[in-house]
């Protein structure tokens, strides 16, 4: 056999190793998942968060003909969680149901032992849960506008009330104090819940909270809400306006929401993370999906990695020039 005829078998023989490999990893990545997989969630069991988890990963496990079980790795924040997730072997078994708290902790925190937008990879946003701004009926404005003029008028005199410290509800009313320059009091509550009954019992007059905590107490007439802080009005009260649409010039690119959306490993094989990510797109299209997501007082809004990585990008920074501005540490 000659030199030539030698050559060309070994890369005959090459190539065909080549080809198997590939022929063998993709066959392996198409079979995911081959066991059971998990969602580690930064929060405990009841909240929006783990509510979105369990909706979407019922139907994943479905779909994927594999259990998937919600684990709650709650402390540090959420970094806890977050680290599980960093340090899970990179095949798309582990899942991170994350939210606008992982942007919030990286601004809170500059030593994180890890980098969220290095470690882990976005793979789709999944839901939404509106903050609105409500006031006690004893307060005479009825429309942010108004009651902007009147923060303006009164400086350093009113108070207002959050779910707690560097909670997006508290990042979501001091974006409003410096985007209008506003002097208020800030009230941390420990809850959602709490701060809202305060609000409609008249202890405290404003409270920016989730939406849905808020609307019962509007209908029954023990509060009024103002604004809503997203960038659209949402499905779930649409005659409320946003906080763009009140005539205030310095708000009119406002704009904050508390979502969650799922992160994998940065090291998880593309098509593994591109597979999970055309899931989750057929999963929150679902109608009955949406109609438990509303009725938990969420909103399906979809968004594809790459995007969600966008936003959680553009709110990192925003966070970090409010926690200077606004002078917040983390409890």
């Amino acid at each position: 056999m000659n030199r030539g005829m030698i050559v060309r078998s070994l890369f005959t023989a090459v190539l065909g190793s080549t080809l198997l490999a590939a022929a063998s990893a993709s066959v392996a990545q198409s079979a995911f998942p081959a066991r059971p997989v998990r969602i580690i969630v930064t929060f405990s069991a009841g909240g929006a968060a783990d509510f979105t988890a369990r909706v979407v990963g019922e139907r994943l496990s479905e779909l994927w003909k594999q259990p998937v079980v919600v684990e709650n790795r709650i402390g540090a924040g959420g970094n806890i969680g977050v680290e599980a997730v960093v340090r899970a072997t990179p095949d798309g078994h582990t899942l991170l149901l994350a939210s606008s708290a992982q942007p919030i902790n990286v601004a809170l925190y500059p030593k994180l032992s890890f980098d969220l937008f290095k470690d882990l990879t976005p793979v789709a946003l999944v839901t939404v849960s509106p903050m609105a701004l409500a006031v006690n009926p004893k307060v005479k404005e009825t429309d942010l506008r108004a009651f902007t003029a009147n923060m303006r008028a009164n400086p350093g005199k009113l108070s207002y009330a959050t779910c707690g410290v560097a909670t997006s509800h508290h990042f979501a009313f001091e974006l409003y104090k410096i985007q209008a320059k506003l002097s208020a009091l800030h009230i941390p509550y420990r809850g959602c819940a709490a701060a809202v009954a305060d609000a409609a019992g008249g202890q405290v007059e404003t409270v920016m909270s989730s939406l849905n905590t808020l609307l019962p107490h509007q209908a029954s007439g023990r509060l009024k809400v103002l604004a809503i802080t997203s960038r659209d009005r949402s499905a779930s009260a649409p005659d409320v306006p946003t906080f763009r649409e009140s005539g205030v010039p310095e708000l009119k690119d406002y704009a904050s929401s508390v979502y969650y959306g799922f992160m994998v490993p940065s090291a998880t094989p593309r098509d593994i993370a591109a597979k999970i990510e055309g899931d989750l797109r057929t999963v929150m299209a679902l109608p009955d999906v949406a109609k438990r997501v509303s009725g938990g007082g969420l909103e399906v809004a979809f968004a594809s990695g790459n995007e969600m990585g966008a936003l959680m990008r553009a709110d990192a920074e925003q966070l970090r020039r409010i926690v200077e501005v606004a002078g917040i540490k983390p409890e």
